[in-house]
């Protein structure tokens, strides 16, 4: 990693360079990724062994290099609006491409100083991934860019899928991928074994191991660009990045694994793209025939939508705001329905902090699907850890490290059966019965007593305690509309 954080200091050197000039941080990371894959694309057509020509001869690298001034800025226009036309991951990586860099001198020092002086596929993959990951990770902690929206700690999803454990036998689907952290953790994890696996296992793990889904241009272009510098698809082949909302429809596949972090926020706050082209409201209910109840909570619609699209005994691990825990109307229903249809057996109840937005409550819910049973609900115990109470994270003098979900994970028993899984202070089980008689099914449970409400010395930032003030507000809210809703519909 070192050479990484090498590579990274590199660049968000120039980043500083180019906020004057009014480029913020995701704007500049997409010209890299504009870059950094003509680069790439040149050397691998250049190489001695095996090389390989990813674009035409039209767009190499060193048309840039040799240009200069305003011949260097049209030349550089006209490349991106035809790459945006080319077939496979190229075409997402440069769908609707601008180049945000107005002052061609700067755009020349970025090509020639910073991006042509390295040789960037003899660092291999992962070293080239792990340097394009730093960057986004910067540019999520710079909370001026509203980077961090795409962004889950890494620390987080590792042990995610340390629990959930995909192997190269799964197909495994993230259905609001961001820039694709999720993916490739898991790959990252399903790729230890490859020394073992058969040419068509390899073939699978590179092409069709993952799917993401993204609805926004630009964080699809960078996650599509990820995936390809950990050596995830190729780029003469199709993108593994939907460029699409995930739901506006059942995209009729069905996967074996879901790991997601749906979008956060206020669905007034919020649009979607509907299947014209044009802009949703995030107030209006999501339609659709797999769908049990029509909501316009986008939370509540992503865990409907995941529960069409796993596979029957497949598992998912979700990360979702504490209101999809109580909501009334929609959220009971879509509750009572998870612990009847599929075995929700484990929520991670997570602190505030870790999160860019701060204030933000957040559970990890790790629930299979089974077969249908009319008979019998499948969820016989949710095993609840609670890493929220009397735990204190921030961003930067103590983020979330993957050595404080150690105990979670180890008491997870992802190698052995939940059986014999055993109790402890913040590791409680509750059955069935019990969570179906609480009101509404109200999944926010905690039993740990807060020490902050007694010594004032424990109590969060003053920042952290207005954000969480801000969202049960906001949770509030939504129950009053819920019940207004209700009112409204009994006195027509």
């Amino acid at each position: 990693m070192a050479d990484a954080r090498r590579l990274v200091d590199k660049l968000w050197a120039y980043c500083d360079v180019l906020r004057d000039d009014g480029v913020g941080v995701i704007e500049y990371t997409e010209q890299l990724t504009y870059l950094l894959f003509l680069k790439m694309a040149h050397e691998r057509a250049r190489r001695q062994l095996a090389p390989q020509r990813i674009v035409p001869e039209a767009y190499d690298w060193d048309r840039l290099v040799d240009a200069s001034g305003a011949e260097l800025e049209t030349l550089y226009a006209w490349m991106l609006d035809s790459l945006a036309k080319q077939p496979g991951v190229v075409g997402t990586i440069f769908r609707k491409a601008q180049n945000r860099i107005q002052d061609p001198a700067k755009l020349k020092r970025l090509i020639s100083d910073l991006i042509d002086k390295e040789h960037w596929s003899s660092s291999g993959a992962d070293l080239t991934g792990d340097a394009y990951e730093e960057l986004l990770a910067k540019g999520a902690s710079d909370q001026k860019s509203g980077a961090g929206q795409y962004f889950t700690p890494r620390a987080l999803v590792q042990a995610m899928v340390d629990c959930v454990r995909p192997t190269v036998a799964d197909s495994v689907v993230d259905p609001a991928c961001g820039t694709g952290g999720f993916l490739l953790m898991a790959h990252e994890r399903a790729a230890q074994d490859a020394a073992s696996m058969t040419p068509v296992e390899r073939d699978h793990l590179r092409d069709g191991f993952v799917t993401g889904f993204e609805l926004v241009d630009n964080t699809a272009r960078l996650a599509a660009m990820n995936m390809l510098l950990h050596g995830i698809g190729a780029a003469s082949g199709p993108s593994q990045i939907k460029v699409r909302d995930s739901l506006v429809a059942d995209p009729r596949r069905r996967w074996s694994v879901v790991l997601t972090n749906p979008p956060f926020g206020t669905k007034s706050a919020l649009t979607t793209i509907g299947a014209d082209g044009k802009a949703v409201r995030e107030d209006q209910s999501v339609e659709r025939q797999d769908f049990t109840v029509s909501t316009s909570n986008k939370q509540l619609n992503f865990v409907q939508h995941i529960m069409t699209i796993l596979d029957v005994n497949g598992r998912a691990a979700v990360v979702l705001p504490d209101n999809v825990l109580f909501e009334g109307g929609a959220g009971e229903s879509i509750r009572r329905r998870l612990l009847a249809n599929f075995d929700l057996h484990t929520m991670l109840r997570l602190p505030t902090g870790i999160f860019y937005a701060q204030g933000v409550k957040a559970n990890v819910l790790f629930f299979d699907k089974k077969p249908a049973r009319p008979e019998k609900p499948w969820t016989e115990r949710l095993w609840v850890y609670d890493l929220r109470t009397n735990m204190h994270f921030t961003l930067k003098q103590h983020p979330l490290r993957r050595g404080d979900l150690d105990e979670f994970v180890s008491l997870y028993l992802p190698n052995g059966p939940r059986s014999a899984r055993v109790e402890s202070k913040r590791w409680h089980s509750f059955s069935h019965q019990e969570l179906v008689t609480r009101d509404k099914a109200n999944l926010d449970i905690a039993w740990l007593k807060d020490d902050s409400l007694e010594d004032l010395a424990n109590l969060p930032a003053p920042e952290v305690i207005a954000q969480e003030i801000i969202a049960d507000l906001t949770a509030a809210l939504a129950e009053f509309e819920t019940v207004a809703a209700a009112l409204g519909a009994r006195d027509k």
